[in-house]
């Protein structure tokens, strides 16, 4: 083999918040683990997260896991596995101590004790009221969190790659998996990583979409490496739509603003959110915000010249307790939008955030596919964590906070097993296949010798676009139906990219090729996904799904309780069933969601 190889006992693709955790665990264990990322870790995108990670510590108010639990499954509009839920919400606690204990630097309430804000969709007591679960450090919660976890890593010597793409999985004869091959961008070379095991935490694939919060680096790569390795893919039809992007620049203005009392309004002025969700008002699940608000835009009471927004208000509140607890919402407003939110409303918008589905795990953060009759075989050696993987805890909708408690419960998971698996394999590697290698470098030579093919920025704006209007906040049959041919059309244009520049060092545009092989994998999944989807569920709702007692909000749980399973042979769909069963609790029973 003509490719240089590493060799490693643990590999992480990604140094954002999962991996940082999954590598604490293995180095602090003597594991030699290595972590790949496209980015500098304390640049993951780990790093916009704002408003907090959810934990029922109880320090402002009295909160319980199980609470917790209900509102997650709740959240989850009951797509959830209840098993993993139960998991994630008792573990929050432990991994946010944890996390202090690194050193993170938490809010402080007078007591001493971590500060929490309430937070959309957390309710106390199985959704009476509104709980402050969010555990914050002003409005930069994900940026304090890799810093801490970044140091912590340095300390157990974890060795980092930084600014290296991995390409491909190489899995051997026996469909295990062996490592990864990967470029260094500096060099355009390419490396075998070979390893007793491999994590995935390569976040989401919001780039997808047109207007998304998510940073340039979030092209689905796990996501798509795991198809091309023959992974399904696991209900990648729900897209989170965060309701409060800055209107024009997409950039993520947490819900903490409004877990700190912000208030959303119309053209009129009007808190409109009390007619959509008289309880929970502008703190309501995500995609029910979301949806009010493009109601709203719909109907006509949109604010700007183009009536295409509406405002997000917190000049109420004391300037002090801006400065203090969104200090960085204030700079975005000033920065992006020309608003200063002391003084006048910010212009919000709902754009693409979270990506609900992925690859399948359970909540040992192991990948598991469908094998002789058990849809949840484990993958050997395989395992993902954070918003590439999907363990499922967040369903259909995610609830907010949920996302950073995801990346520390299941990161320490899967770091665990991993721990585990590479202790109990013996002191030889497995050996590499012979041509390890050789598709990652024949999709580099495609690029190298492609004469008179599609040009790369066009191919992916042509997908972004298309997913945006065809597979939006609202769907509608004949245009999903229509959006499938046009991405199918558009994966013929992006098997033929062509790139000008064929230099090897810090070539960008090669890069940019190879992310949308990602992505277009990602926007295939779920847009096929979406249209086989018949029913409205969470994110996912389809204008032809009626409102009836049998199917409240067009949910229909007789056919369609259950996780879509994409596979990128033949865009293939099948399914498996939604754990209901709890770990130690009685199941949280199907039933309309209210706020």
């Amino acid at each position: 083999m003509s490719v240089p190889v590493r060799k490693f006992d643990a590999v992480i693709v990604g140094a954002g918040g999962a991996g940082l955790r999954a590598a604490i665990q293995l180095s602090e264990a003597g594991l030699r683990t290595a972590v790949i990322s496209k980015v500098f870790p304390t640049r993951s995108h780990t790093v916009a997260a704002q408003g907090g990670v959810a934990a029922s510590l109880g320090n402002s108010e009295e909160d319980h896991w199980h609470w917790h639990m209900y509102d997650t499954v709740k959240g989850s509009d009951w797509l959830g596995d209840q098993d993993a839920i139960e998991f994630m919400c008792r573990k929050a606690n432990e991994v946010v101590i944890e996390l202090e204990h690194y050193g993170m630097p938490f809010d402080r309430l007078d007591s001493g004790k971590i500060y929490q804000r309430p937070f959309g969709g957390h309710m106390s007591n199985f959704g009476e009221k509104p709980v402050r679960r969010s555990c914050a450090a002003a409005d930069r919660t994900g940026h304090a969190m890799l810093h801490a976890m970044y140091q912590r890593n340095v300390k157990a010597n974890t060795q980092f790659f930084i600014e290296w793409m991995a390409l491909d999985l190489i899995r051997d004869e026996e469909g295990d998996v062996v490592g990864v091959t990967a470029m260094e961008m500096e060099t355009g070379e390419v490396f075998v990583f070979h390893a007793k095991a491999v994590l995935f935490a390569t976040g989401g694939a919001g780039r997808i979409y047109y207007s998304s919060t998510n940073a340039f680096i979030n092209t689905g790569d796990g996501v798509g490496m795991a198809a091309r390795a023959g992974i399904p893919l696991e209900d990648m039809e729900f897209w989170q739509f965060h309701p409060t992007g800055v209107a024009g620049a997409g950039v993520l203005i947490t819900e903490g603003v409004r877990g700190e009392g912000g208030i959303l309004r119309n053209a009129s002025g009007e808190r409109f959110m009390e007619r959509y969700a008289p309880n929970a008002k502008d703190l309501a699940s995500r995609d029910v915000v979301s949806r009010a608000m493009v109601t709203e835009i719909n109907e006509g009471r949109g604010c700007g010249p183009n009536k295409d927004h509406v405002m997000l208000d917190i000049t109420h509140l004391d300037p002090a307790t801006i400065m203090k607890r969104l200090p960085g919402i204030r700079e975005i407003g000033i920065q992006f939008a020309g608003v200063d939110a002391i003084k006048e409303p910010l212009p919000v918008v709902p754009t693409c955030h979270y990506q609900m589905g992925g690859i399948p795990t359970n909540f040992y953060g192991e990948v598991v596919v469908p094998k002789d009759g058990n849809p949840s075989t484990p993958v050997k050696g395989f395992y993902a964590a954070g918003e590439c993987a999907c363990a499922s805890v967040h369903g259909a909708n995610r609830l907010g906070t949920n996302s950073l408690l995801d990346l520390l419960v299941f990161g320490k998971s899967s770091g665990e097993s991993m721990v585990e698996f590479i202790k109990a394999q013996p002191a030889a590697h497995k050996p590499l296949p012979a041509n390890a290698a050789d598709f990652s470098l024949s999709r580099i030579n495609r690029l190298d010798n492609q004469k008179d093919g599609a040009a790369v920025g066009a191919t992916r704006l042509a997908m972004q676009r298309t997913m945006q209007a065809h597979c939006g906040v609202f769907r509608f049959k004949d245009m999903l139906a229509e959006g499938v041919t046009k991405i199918l059309d558009i994966e013929k244009q992006a098997a033929t990219t062509e790139i000008k520049d064929k230099s090897k060092v810090f070539n960008t545009a090669r890069l940019e090729a190879l992310e949308l092989d990602n992505l277009i994998e990602v926007a295939k999944a779920t847009i096929v996904s979406a249209n086989a989807r018949t029913e409205s569920r969470g994110a996912h709702v389809r204008d032809d799904a009626t409102d009836t007692p049998e199917r409240p909000d067009g949910r229909d749980d007789v056919n369609w309780l259950k996780h879509t399973l994409w596979h990128r042979e033949g865009n293939k769909l099948e399914y498996k069933p939604v754990n209901m069963k709890p770990l130690t609790v009685d199941t949280i029973a199907l039933k309309k969601r209210a706020y």
